[in-house]
């Protein structure tokens, strides 16, 4: 049953969006109109966070004046907090309901540092894996609606089951929404990230095996979405 329903899927993927349209009612338009939907979610979750933080402030003085005037001990305190902190933790990663966003608010399409790396030249080497990093996408990626993000990691940008990012072209390797690709794809450099170092020496076109296994493992992307699913947050995603 599971074959049979991934073989419909993928020839469904290949058809026509109009014929869809007509003969099985899927809108061509439906992502835009889910994201339009979960980003407003999304929102009322900020402002559930945010009144959230207010009550949090207000049960913190609270603790402080209890523990100066003595009727609270430091100690039962700790041991109670660090309990009930580890239950908290692991039920908020498993509802992955925090939302990330970059931590910029340049324009992307006035960004005048571009990185000028061959990437042509170096495909062979490298098989473009850079397309495979974790990055979260920016309000105006979002608000823009083109660059697709990942709906159970908002606002990560999206990426297919091979690791790659949903926007690349498995056989050149070129991005499909190039004029419109996020900030972090325009400035990125391969050549000289210490955060991302996927080159062991760039010039003689040797890459660096241990961290590439990392990536293709999904074990950096697991590491950041360990920041995702602990809080609402904006990323440096550099």
């Amino acid at each position: 049953m599971e074959n049979s329903f991934n073989s419909n899927s993928a020839q469904l993927k290949k058809m026509d969006p109009e014929v869809l349209n007509k003969d099985y009612g899927f809108s061509i338009d439906s992502r835009k109109e889910t994201a339009t939907g979960l980003r407003y979610c999304h929102s009322r979750i900020n402002d559930n966070t945010t009144k959230t933080l207010e009550s949090t402030a207000f049960l913190y003085a609270l603790i402080e004046i209890l523990l100066e005037k003595g009727m609270l001990p430091v100690e039962e305190l700790d041991s109670r907090k660090k309990k009930i902190a580890s239950r908290l933790v692991e039920k908020f990663s498993q509802s992955g309901t925090g939302l990330m966003y970059q931590d910029s608010d340049l324009d992307k399409y006035e960004f005048d540092e571009e990185a000028e790396v061959d990437c042509q030249s170096n495909l062979a080497a490298c098989k473009a894996v850079c397309c495979k990093l974790p990055f979260a996408l920016s309000e105006q990626d979002v608000e823009e609606g083109i660059v697709k993000w990942n709906f159970k990691r908002p606002y990560l940008i999206a990426h297919d089951e091979d690791g790659y990012c949903v926007h690349l072209d498995r056989e050149t390797f070129h991005c499909t929404i190039r004029d419109n690709r996020p900030l972090p794809c325009r400035g990125f450099d391969c050549r000289s990230s210490e955060r991302w170092p996927i080159w062991e020496n760039y010039s003689e076109k040797r890459v660096n095996v241990q961290f590439i296994e990392r990536i293709n493992n999904q074990e950096i992307g697991r590491m950041f979405f360990e920041v995702a699913d602990n809080g609402s947050a904006k990323v440096d995603n550099e």
